[in-house]
């Protein structure tokens, strides 16, 4: 992948586990993983670089990390099964719909769909 000025390169967000971290996700979405020692972890396979950082709590800000998917339900329930709570139900926006969740150790995402 060429590197190009100006453009987001990569996403990194905080895990108070690694290992179930990296179980939700990769049940969930299919993404893997390669460790950089026992605080930090790359993922692969989201549409763009990014890692999960070790931390004791998790901080938030304003930014929303939303991924795509499909079929909201199905992705829903797979949320819900690998250990994910819904904070928003799935809701109608111009151009599609989607959904908010928390991961297993509180960052909060999306999930839309464009149908």
């Amino acid at each position: 992948m060429k590197l190009k000025n100006n453009t987001i390169n990569f996403i990194e967000l905080q895990a108070t586990d690694l290992n179930e971290i990296k179980k939700f996700y990769n049940a969930t979405f299919e993404w893997s993983f390669t460790d950089y020692g026992n605080r930090y972890c790359d993922f692969h396979g989201a549409g763009i670089s990014g890692g999960f950082a070790k931390t004791k709590k998790i901080t938030t800000g304003s930014t929303l990390v939303v991924l795509y998917h499909n079929n909201l339900k199905d992705i829903m329930k797979k949320v819900l099964n690998n250990g994910g709570k819904i904070c928003k139900e799935i809701f109608s926006f111009p151009g599609g719909s989607r959904f908010e969740f928390l991961d297993p150790s509180g960052n909060k995402l999306a999930v839309w769909c464009n149908n």
